[in-house]
This record gives C-alpha cells, sequence and structure tokens, in this order.
C-alpha cells in the first residue's frame, strides 16, 4: 500500500479513501457535484428538498430532494476569496475582479460601461505606507543596507534591519486606519479637482463626477497599500463625457495634492502608556500613470491594470507568514510557528487592544491590524461582483429549467411557477479522498479555460490578420 501511494503522489490514508469514493455507488454524481461546484475546496453540505408547481393548476412540475444524493447531501462552493482557503473559489473571485475592473477601463455595455469611456482620462494610483524602520529589501542593482545582495525569494526581505527599533505599533495602527486614510483622500481628492478647476466643489460635481475601483495588498513588510484605477467621467457617470477641463495632468495633480492632505489622528492614551496623539499619513512613495488604450505604445494597458487587480483581489496578511484566521492570544503564535515579524506585528494588535478597544484590534490581530474591504468602487465604475455572480445563477438556472422541460419566463410570460423549498445546512469540507479529486478537477477546469482563452486570442489575432491583408 505505501508502495503504491507514494508512486501515485499520495499518502496512503488519501490512497485509501480515494479507491473506497471511486468505489462507491454514487462516484458519478459526486464528480458532478465536485465539478459543479468549480472544484471547490471547501464545500457547504446542505439536506432539503424542492418543490416546482403550476400555480394557476397545482399540478407539480418537478421534484427535488438530496435523499438520493452521494451521502444524502448536496454540495455547493464556500465563495471563499481566499486563495489559502480555496484556491478554486478564489480563482474565481479573481475572474469576476478582472471583469469588474476591466469593464471600467474598455467598456463594456452588459456591465454597465459604454465603449466611449476609453477617452476619459484614468490613471492607475498606488498609495503606499510610510516607513516604520528600514527594512531588507532589493533596491535595483545596489545591495541592501545590510550590505547583501538578496535573491527574490529571500525569507527575510520586508523584515526590519533592527526590529528592536521597529515601529510595530505604528505599522498595524496604519494598517487599522488605512480605510479611514483612503476615505478622507477620495474627500479631498473632489476637493483638489474644483480648486484646480477653479470650480467651487457643487459646481464641480456638476460638471464631472469621479469613479474609482480599488484593490489592497499587503506589502512584504506587512503594510496595507492601495492599488487604485481613478476615472474622469460626465456628470452622469460613464455614459456622459467629462468637460473639456477635466484632464489627464489635472487629475493626476489632485492625486498627488490629495495624498498629500489625508490624514487620521489617533488619539492619546496616557494610561495606557501612549502619551501623545499618532497622526497617520500615506508614504512618500506615491505613483500615478496614465492608462493606454488600445496598447498604443502605453507602458502601462488596460489588459495589465485588470490583470494585476485582479491578482492581488485573492490574497491577503498570510503571505507575510501571518495566518487566515483569528488568534486569540500570544500562546497560540508559538504553536503556530508565526515567523518573528508577523509575530510582532500580532503582538502589537494584541498590546493595543485594550487601550483602542473600538477600533477592535485583538479581532484583527491575524490581519495585521487591517479591517477593511479588499475589493471596493465606487457605484458608477462599473458593474459589481454580485450581479456578476447573478449572471452565473441565471445562466445555471436556464440551463436546469431546459433539462427539466420547465417553461422560460421570458419565452412563455404567462407560465406561472411556484418553488417551495427547504435546505439545512450539514456541514462542510471533504474526505481526502474527495478533497484530492476535486483539486484535480479544479486544475482541469482551469487548464481548459487557459487553453481556450489562448486558442480565442490566437483566432482573432488570425482574423486581425486578414483583415489587414484584405
Amino acid at each position: 500500500m505505501n508502495t503504491t501511494a507514494t508512486a501515485a503522489g499520495l499518502d496512503p490514508a488519501t490512497l485509501t479513501d480515494l479507491l473506497r469514493v471511486a468505489g462507491s455507488p454514487g462516484f458519478d454524481r459526486l464528480t458532478e457535484q465536485l465539478r459543479r461546484t468549480g472544484g471547490c475546496s471547501q464545500p457547504i453540505h446542505l439536506t432539503g428538498a424542492t418543490k416546482t408547481i403550476d400555480r394557476a393548476t397545482g399540478t407539480l412540475l418537478h421534484h427535488y430532494t438530496t435523499d438520493n444524493e452521494p451521502g444524502g447531501r448536496l454540495r455547493i462552493a464556500c465563495g471563499n476569496r481566499r486563495a489559502s482557503r480555496c484556491p478554486a473559489c478564489a480563482w474565481t473571485y479573481a475572474g469576476d475582479t478582472y471583469h469588474l475592473i476591466r469593464a471600467g477601463l474598455t467598456g463594456d455595455p452588459d456591465k454597465g460601461t459604454p465603449h466611449t469611456i476609453r477617452d476619459h482620462p484614468r490613471v492607475f494610483a498606488t498609495l503606499t505606507a510610510p516607513s516604520f524602520g528600514p527594512v531588507h529589501n532589493r533596491p535595483g542593482n545596489r545591495p541592501c543596507r545590510c550590505g547583501t545582495h538578496h535573491p527574490d525569494n529571500a525569507p527575510e526581505l520586508g523584515t526590519p534591519l533592527d526590529p528592536d527599533r521597529y515601529d510595530y505599533a505604528g505599522a498595524v495602527l496604519w494598517n487599522n486606519h488605512a480605510s479611514d486614510l483612503w476615505r478622507y483622500f477620495t474627500i479631498y481628492l473632489r476637493r483638489e479637482i474644483a480648486r484646480r478647476a477653479g470650480l467651487t466643489q457643487k459646481a464641480a460635481r456638476e460638471q464631472s463626477k469621479v469613479s474609482f475601483g480599488k484593490v489592497a495588498e499587503y506589502q512584504k513588510r506587512g503594510a496595507v497599500h492601495f492599488h487604485a484605477v481613478i476615472r474622469f467621467d460626465g456628470p452622469e457617470g460613464p455614459d456622459t463625457p467629462p468637460p473639456a477641463w477635466a484632464t489627464l495632468d489635472l487629475l493626476e495633480d489632485a492625486i498627488r495634492a490629495a495624498a498629500a492632505r489625508a490624514e487620521v489622528t489617533v488619539p492619546a492614551n496616557e494610561e495606557a502608556g501612549f502619551p501623545s496623539e499618532w497622526v497617520l499619513r500615506w508614504g512618500t512613495q506615491l505613483d500615478v500613470q496614465p492608462i493606454g488604450a488600445f496598447g498604443n505604445g502605453e507602458d502601462l494597458t488596460e489588459q495589465a491594470v485588470a490583470s494585476y487587480v485582479a491578482k492581488y483581489a485573492t490574497k491577503a496578511a498570510e503571505t507575510t507568514g501571518t495566518v487566515d484566521h483569528r488568534i486569540g492570544n500570544k500562546e497560540a503564535l508559538v504553536l503556530l510557528d508565526v515567523p518573528e515579524h508577523p509575530r510582532r506585528l500580532i503582538e502589537a494588535c494584541l498590546d493595543l487592544h485594550h487601550a483602542y478597544p473600538d477600533r477592535k484590534l485583538r479581532d484583527w490581530a491575524h490581519m495585521l491590524g487591517f479591517r477593511g474591504h479588499f475589493s471596493t468602487k465606487s457605484r458608477a465604475y462599473s458593474t459589481t461582483l454580485g450581479a456578476l455572480r447573478q449572471v452565473r445563477a441565471d445562466y445555471r438556472a436556464a440551463e436546469q429549467r431546459a433539462a427539466l422541460g420547465l417553461p422560460d419566463p421570458d419565452d412563455h410570460p404567462e407560465a406561472t411557477t411556484l418553488t417551495l423549498a427547504h435546505w439545512a445546512y450539514a456541514g462542510n469540507g471533504h474526505t481526502p479522498g474527495e478533497s484530492w479529486l476535486a483539486a484535480n478537477i479544479h486544475r482541469d477546469i482551469q487548464h481548459n479555460r487557459e487553453t481556450a482563452r489562448e486558442h480565442r486570442a490566437e483566432l482573432m489575432d488570425q482574423l486581425a490578420l486578414e483583415g489587414t491583408d484584405a
């Protein structure tokens, strides 16, 4: 058994359970369920039943119960955005984020934005945290301050040169207030735009609108920074052109001024040993780059921006060495074998909690203090993640109706059906063999979609070339 398991790349327990699953009577149906979840690694298990009835006649059109499912359960995707929790659902989330950001750059009428937004001024801005102490880094061709040329994957990158002098308290307080700092930045941005246009804030709002989509990312040192697409629109949003004064240069200048003005003050706490208030600001490393349409020789393209934002939409603090779940006390850090730098950041959160209980630093210690949303957007930027999920749900519902021969409401508006459902939570997760099967299903789905995407790109290039020759 051990030899066979090793040859298959599996441990004996997983191989034994996989053989059990493969030999079970409901294996085909289980595989179908796992495929419908996209290979989710932590599916939710439900028990229950549904009835679809013709309201006019009372005729039972369809009845479904989980009694006939493998194990008497229906498995649905967990929907977790974290790649550390569920690679399959995180991949779907990243794809949705990509389409959401891209729709606000290239335009997509199905997602609430016209193609004319490509003519609107838009930039890709990165706002970073200030320094809390020197850390090991890779400054171009120069050596680190420690005198070493660190390789890309060096574990010491991002860690302090002198941990005892690093401002851990300031770092976690900054993370904790980063979302508030972003809110102040957006307020000042609109004011700075009006000032540069020579208008009152009310007049500027009547002539233009600023839309954005952003994502938070952890730097190696454990500090959060934000990547944002910021776009000028007309007064009614993306469907209207911005005024003539709303130029790319004005937008960039206003962003830099707003970032310099934004600040958040954390009050002093004498009893906790913090006699002075903390004034939190953005770091000096502000990067603002214009986004080019159609490639046009620009370094930063729409495709690159959307891909970059989607890449970081599924990553959280665990990329710095911390864990992806809450930590109740310092003793747990030893058991979890958390590296020194993230451990000290977590300890700072736990130590500061009693001084600022309203900030819930203990609850968010595993996030190094950050408590905001990783992906946000303004209302007019483009579609929503909920709308994208609803499109998939509607598509699957239409497939199911077609397979069962039920009337389509769009084709038969006179048809009135009533669905009665009762569901109960019955657990989550996989057995070892099911987990291996789900992971392989996810890899197959991902590979097939990437192959199809590559073939589609090749076909589009070929059609474009033929059109040029013609």
